[in-house]
């Protein structure tokens, strides 16, 4: 399934966007753009989000 990412921000390395589910719920996606950091996770809100993007650390460098 596309998914159509809104309200996209980049903090750091790490991309927050918001999108709807297969299910129609809202969901906050947090994604590191970093090569080789496999970081992404879902999230019921946007705070939760970007705190993750904010705390990230790559383990790759």
């Amino acid at each position: 399934m596309l998914r159509r990412f809104r309200n996209v921000i980049r903090i750091g390395p790490v991309r927050v966007g918001t999108a709807n589910d297969q299910r129609g719920r809202v969901k906050h996606t947090a994604v590191c753009t970093a090569p080789r950091c496999d970081f992404s996770a879902d999230y019921d809100t946007r705070a939760a989000a970007e705190l993750a993007a904010r705390t990230h650390r790559c383990p790759v460098r």
